[in-house]
């Protein structure tokens, strides 16, 4: 699929979340997060559901944890525009509480469809939360021990119509809280340098 291909099916992806009813987070958002960043990445970032900032402008990880998420990401070279940058959740949880199972299931169809499209050599799943539900929804689940015991680590998921692997990383919101995080998150993140 070529990158003009790739765009208009993400539209049609952003269209559809917009107009999206089938989970009651539609009537309390403010603007839904779809994702952003190069429609061709090979690598993609996957966090759990926007914030009040991804609410109020739509644009994931744009907060105080998306400038520790820039930062591991210029860690390995690139740039923000040089990677793709989603949540499982395309829509803010009341007073950004913990996603319920039927939430995340009423948005894993366009996460599939947006890896589809994309075509990531590897996905980031940041904190626990994504790292639990992405583990469980690509054929991962018998790897999941808690993301203290597997940051860093890559996985083959057989999920795909091609080869993707998967990290779980920790959520970058972990290092505005603990400052030694940082280094954790960055030592991480030189796992993604040999898919650039």
């Amino acid at each position: 699929m070529n990158i003009q291909n790739k765009t208009e099916q993400l539209k049609k992806i952003k269209d559809e979340v917009v107009a999206c009813t089938k989970c009651p987070l539609f009537a309390t958002r403010t603007l839904p997060v779809v994702g952003v960043g190069n429609h061709d990445a090979h690598i993609m970032f996957v966090g759990e559901a926007p914030g009040a900032n991804e609410d109020a402008t739509g644009v994931p990880f744009c907060g105080r944890a998306g400038k520790i998420l820039d930062e591991v990401i210029e860690s390995v070279g690139l740039k923000r525009e040089n990677v793709y940058i989603c949540n499982v959740l395309k829509c803010r949880p009341p007073g950004n509480r913990d996603p319920n199972p039927m939430e995340k299931l009423a948005c894993v169809d366009y996460l599939k469809r947006q890896i589809e499209i994309i075509q990531p050599k590897i996905i980031c799943a940041m904190g626990n939360h994504a790292a639990g539900f992405i583990f469980e929804q690509f054929g991962l689940g018998d790897k999941l021990v808690g993301i203290s015991k597997i940051h860093g680590q890559t996985f083959d998921s057989p999920s795909f119509s091609y080869p993707v692997k998967i990290v779980s990383l920790y959520h970058p919101a972990v290092a505005t809280y603990n400052p030694n995080m940082k280094k954790v998150l960055i030592e991480d993140a030189q796992v993604l340098k040999k898919f650039i």
